[in-house]
């Protein structure tokens, strides 16, 4: 009778009501990783999340941009895409037992859109079970109109890797083992957050922007825009937007060779990379294409992530 009694309750509530509590559960199974309720089973849930800027970030929310979209988009992978960010923030995935060292990683997606799981909270989680802490950024996309397409997410890419030095004691982290990785366009923004550390894309905001803003290490896969559209294997030379500093940290490059030009891309930067004296790995498998992150069924080339582990040794980012 008791059970029945209950049950009766519950269902004389009045219709809105129920349908009030039962947003607000939808609403609190989103709010708790920043993961909207219909993709949550796909995406590895972060332990904190936090906004990468105080208020609005630099430039403003533009008006052409549409809310923020999540979509499974319904490949056997269920791979989850993120459309429309103009709130960048950074998912904490931290090490059970942290060794010092913290990757923020870098989504592809063209700078148009964010492959958010497979390159991203997967590669997070993949990283924690060697002891290194991750943070996954979600930074603005698309590109703004008017500057070059990387800038609003280098921005964020900048104030993300002060947030993380700026949180050392409280994450457990060493802020001289703080490095990036990114794919595909992350894969670009890693390279200008490691090479372009010199350039100051804001203005200074609060203590947070006191802290060093170039990575101890550099990991760009099958990264975009190393070399001009037209160049087909024409010219070894590098696009004129690409900058290299003598004193970048350690780069690790994993690249597929049959996806389109980027292993031959990838190759000319690591010639002008050794030219200026930059330490750097490449790893140029024979096939992989693009997009392989770490997924099964993917080959060979998804070894990069062990091989990119032993490089982290060598260079004595984790012991």
């Amino acid at each position: 009778m008791f059970v029945k009694r209950t049950i009766s309750v519950v269902f004389a509530l009045p219709l809105t009501s129920v349908l009030l509590f039962m947003s607000s559960v939808a609403v609190l199974a989103e709010d708790v990783a920043g993961i909207p309720g219909d993709v949550a089973q796909y995406v590895p849930a972060p332990e904190t999340v936090i906004n990468v800027w105080p208020a609005t970030p630099p430039g403003g929310i533009p008006d052409n941009i549409g809310d923020e979209v999540w979509k499974d988009v319904g490949d056997q992978y269920h791979s989850v895409f993120v459309y429309n960010v103009s709130i960048p923030t950074l998912s904490f995935y931290p090490a059970k037992d942290p060794n010092g060292a913290c990757v923020l990683i870098f989504p592809g997606g063209g700078y148009s859109t964010l492959a958010y799981n497979y390159e991203g909270a997967d590669i997070a989680k993949w990283f924690n079970k060697i002891g290194v802490s991750a943070c996954v950024l979600k930074y603005r996309v698309p590109s703004r109109e008017g500057l070059p397409r990387y800038w609003a997410a280098f921005q964020d890419a900048q104030r993300s890797i002060r947030l993380i030095r700026s949180k050392a004691e409280e994450w457990k982290i060493d802020p001289d083992k703080v490095g990036v990785l990114g794919f595909s366009a992350g894969g670009h923004l890693a390279i200008a957050s490691a090479n372009e550390s010199e350039t100051q894309t804001y203005e200074p905001i609060d203590d947070v922007d006191k802290f060093d803003v170039k990575p101890n290490f550099a990991v760009p896969v099958y990264p975009g825009y190393l070399i001009e559209d037209h160049n087909e294997f024409g010219e070894l030379k590098l696009s004129d937007a690409i900058r290299i500093d003598p004193n970048a940290p350690p780069h690790f490059i994993a690249v597929a060779s049959d996806d389109v030009n980027r292993g031959f891309a990838s190759a000319i930067f690591y010639c002008e990379l050794k030219k200026k004296g930059v330490l750097c790995e490449l790893h140029i498998p024979l096939e992989g294409g693009h997009g392989f992150g770490i997924r099964e069924g993917w080959g060979y080339a998804t070894e990069w992530i062990e091989n990119c582990e032993k490089w982290l040794r060598v260079i004595k980012m984790i012991p």
